[in-house]
């Protein structure tokens, strides 16, 4: 078994959901996720946690321009695929107690973008990467416009021409980079394999960085975010803030880095540099938000600001190298905690806005006292996203600000101010919004039930569980990462 199945399978499922009627489009959308889910958990039963690329397929596509299907699991894309599988169906759960026109159009969409993701998390190949890449873009700018608020044409415009705009420049540095293979080859080890100069590293570092930038995003490339994850429905917001945005960090892990490490040496300083100012800045502006679900999009946008910076602590401007396992390790565990707790704070805000009719904090409060049950699963989300001890935030945030520590005390100290301010903003929003006495809005709130007990009951489950024991997950990519460092440290000069 080769990991193909996990890209064709949502294929198929999309386009047997496609005409499937309203009552049960669902549902049938919920069997092939979880059967995609089954079928990711077979392949991590039998991963080895080593260095090498496992269940791999090898296909001719266009051989004649050099073009093959080359996709495969290894420690680093594992956390990715296993994120990906987690998430989508318990997306389209919470997605059951909404009604949506045309519903066998938006579980298909969610299906494809599904395939789209699996491709460039498992991608091997260049050209196939960029094909996965532009592929997750096409479903989420449907769903968004189709089904998302009242100025979603002009953000998801917004949106669109901003992905686009980053796309092209990697496409362009991936057909550079092909151009100068000896055998003409898109696969990515081939690219590896090459030794440009540190003026054409150069460039390639600025192609994939304004292209990973956007989709992360990083400070100044984000003023789509906010807007978009607002307007969109909250099944599209979750997609992109789940999964969607660590395509960008995992192309820098991926290809940036490893390809072009003379291009990091000579701008990570300044990729630090901005990723630091988001954090600052998003932390800031995120106090200030009204709005619950703005609130968690400025709260998102500084938490992958820290993992970009652990990733961009290449090497201190003395030449020092401190590209460490444990930040590697720390963005790859992060990119699975984050997409957990954004997802569940995300749901939340959906189940209060389709209760109240409402995200506004200032008209909300005391619901703890009618929901209990809601007032527990809010809280441990918030806990897991602050990064308390033994909740699946921690260990990735340590690991990051350890990793930010080693370059340099300064930039540590800036970065903390995630924890920090994020801690003070989500804690009052959550005091706000749970505690105080009911108004007579918020007297009506009925405590979760059904699919939403189940969701949430499952993120909780394992904010905990990862927060207490997080070793069979660092355990899966510590031979990877190494092995990645390894390369990189080689590429440069003695």
């Amino acid at each position: 078994m080769t990991v193909s199945i996990l890209i064709f399978l949502p294929v198929v499922a999309a386009l047997v959901v496609l005409f499937m009627g309203k009552a049960v489009a669902k549902h049938v959308a919920l069997l092939f996720s979880i059967a995609e889910l089954a079928i990711a958990g077979i392949f991590l039963s039998r991963f080895v946690p080593d260095s090498s690329t496992q269940f791999t397929v090898i296909a001719p596509w266009i051989p004649r321009a050099g073009i093959y299907f080359i996709a495969g699991i290894d420690g680093i894309n594992i956390i990715l695929v296993l994120l990906t599988t987690l998430l989508v169906p318990l997306i389209i759960l919470t997605t059951y107690k909404h009604e949506y026109q045309n519903a066998g159009r938006f579980y298909a969409l969610i299906l494809f973008m599904q395939a789209g993701l699996m491709t460039v998390f498992t991608a091997l190949d260049g050209f196939l990467f960029y094909v996965g890449w532009e592929a997750a873009l096409i479903p989420i700018y449907f769903i968004n416009a189709m089904w998302g608020g009242e100025n979603r044409i002009r953000v998801n415009i917004k949106f669109f021409i901003y992905t686009f705009a980053g796309s092209l420049f990697m496409l362009l540095v991936i057909i550079y980079l092909y151009m100068q293979t000896p055998s003409k080859t898109y696969d990515i080890h081939g690219f590896y394999n090459l030794n440009l100069d540190a003026r054409h590293q150069s460039w390639v570092f600025w192609g994939f960085f304004l292209a990973f930038a956007v989709k992360m995003p990083i400070f100044p490339f984000h003023t789509w975010q906010p807007d978009t994850y607002t307007e969109a429905p909250s099944a599209g917001t979750m997609l992109m803030s789940g999964i969607m945005l660590k395509m960008g960090i995992y192309g820098v892990i991926r290809l940036l880095i490893p390809i072009a490490p003379l291009g990091v040496k000579e701008w990570g300083f300044m990729a630090l540099v901005l990723s630091t100012i988001g954090i600052v800045y998003s932390s800031i502006i995120a106090f200030t938000q009204k709005d619950g679900k703005r609130l968690v999009a400025y709260s998102s946008l500084a938490h992958v600001g820290l993992i970009a910076a652990a990733l961009f602590t290449f090497m201190t401007p003395n030449g020092r190298y401190v590209w460490t396992n444990q930040g590697l390790q720390g963005a790859l565990i992060q990119m699975l905690n984050h997409g957990i707790n954004v997802v569940g704070l995300f749901f939340i805000w959906d189940i209060i806005g389709t209760r109240m009719g409402t995200r506004e904090i200032s008209r909300l409060g005391g619901i703890a006292k009618v929901a209990p049950k809601f007032a527990v699963a809010f809280l441990i989300i918030v806990l897991g996203t602050v990064a308390l001890p033994l909740t699946n935030g921690f260990i990735g945030e340590f690991l990051l600000l350890n990793a930010v520590y080693q370059y340099n005390v300064i930039f540590a100290a800036l970065a903390g101010l995630t924890m920090i301010f994020g801690a003070v903003y989500m804690l009052r929003s959550y005091k706000n919004v749970m505690h105080g006495e009911t108004n007579a809005l918020t007297v009506t709130f009925k405590d979760i039930s059904g699919t939403e007990y189940l969701v949430l009951g499952i993120i909780c489950v394992l904010i905990i569980a990862i927060g207490v024991y997080p070793q069979p997950i660092l355990h899966l990519s510590d031979a990877a990462v190494s092995n990645l460092n390894n390369l990189v440290l080689n590429k440069l000069p003695k």
